[in-house]
């Protein structure tokens, strides 16, 4: 998942303080922080080292990324007047540090390059409530109260997730996950009628592309069937599902990513080791990417997460000798 490179001692020796926001704009630093877990665990693709508020504040809305808080919105939206605050992203002159970070990365990295973007809901979510929510009440307030000033909201903001993605496949991303990681807080009748619209323009985007992509977020087990109609290749599952259920759930032809509980990365190596396999042992054969349930945790052992590359590796070589 994104951010694996967090708990590293050597993404902190590097790192600094501020804004992750400030961080991305040095695209040797970036590209340096995306290869660092790459070349301690052996991972099978590389994540960009970016945010999914990125174009929101390149676009000059007024967003920052406070450590240990996430997005702060300064002036959060509250009205259509705040619609003239949105405007399409011009990669080029916006971003140029995130082009450039993934141009580096492309000749770096043996691995495949996934880039993300967040998904139109999560987004808005965070620049109307202002930053993190536990109810996300003025969010929900907004689009049940003035459904037309939503579906402008949303319009804008899946425009701008369009041209944020577009412009990484061009740069070299070999893959976008879609990251809605709040819209777990919706009931499915709410998610269907104001979210799932602007996620299946944006898969289908990324199906003219040619590139594989990937849809998340957090608590979603009863949105799954609604997500995956949205038009993914991959579903991300949270370990609150098993990942058996989550197929019967989602009940289309799509791969599951998933689903290690990031907190059990806290456990002894041995407790690790056999919720790995268990996990591996309920997946799918075909069409399943091992991955954590969630963002790895700060303070996870970087020798743990190594290990859990290396049995995921062991079992998918035992996988491939058995079908030959």
């Amino acid at each position: 998942m994104r951010q694996a490179g967090r708990s590293l001692p050597e993404y902190r020796a590097i790192r600094g303080s501020g804004s992750i926001l400030e961080v991305i704009k040095h695209p040797e630093l970036a590209a340096e922080i995306t290869l660092q877990p790459v070349r301690r665990y052996g991972v099978d693709a590389a994540i960009l080292y970016s945010d999914i508020m990125v174009p929101i504040f390149a676009i000059g809305f007024g967003v920052d990324i406070a450590p240990g808080i996430g997005p702060v919105i300064e002036n959060p939206f509250r009205s259509e007047a705040d619609l003239s605050r949105l405007r399409n992203i011009n990669p080029e002159q916006d971003i140029p540090y995130v082009l450039d970070t993934i141009k580096i990365l492309s000749q770096e990295l043996k691995v495949p390059l996934i880039g993300f973007a967040g998904a139109p809901f999560t987004v808005a979510s965070y620049i109307i409530e202002g930053g993190p929510s536990r109810n996300y009440a003025k969010t929900k307030s907004l689009l049940h109260t003035n459904p037309a000033l939503w579906n402008k909201l949303l319009s804008s903001l899946t425009d701008i997730s369009i041209g944020f993605i577009s412009s990484q496949i061009q740069a070299g991303a070999q893959a976008i996950q879609i990251f809605d990681s709040w819209a777990g807080t919706l009931a499915p009748s709410t998610y269907h009628d104001f979210v799932q619209p602007f996620s299946k323009k944006i898969f289908s985007f990324i199906k003219t592309q040619g590139v594989p992509s990937i849809h998340f977020g957090v608590g979603t087990g009863e949105l799954l069937p609604l997500m995956g109609q949205a038009g993914p290749d991959v579903m991300g599952i949270d370990w609150r599902i098993p990942l058996s259920e989550a197929r019967n759930r989602i009940g289309i032809p799509c791969a599951l990513q998933g689903n290690l509980d990031p907190a059990i990365c806290l456990s002894d190596p041995k407790i690790v080791k056999n919720e790995v396999e268990n996990i591996l042992l309920s997946a799918p054969k075909n069409g399943h990417i091992f991955n954590l349930g969630h963002g790895v945790l700060p303070e996870t052992n970087p020798d743990i997460l190594k290990g859990i590359v290396e049995t995921v590796h062991i079992f998918s070589q035992k996988i491939n000798k058995d079908k030959q």
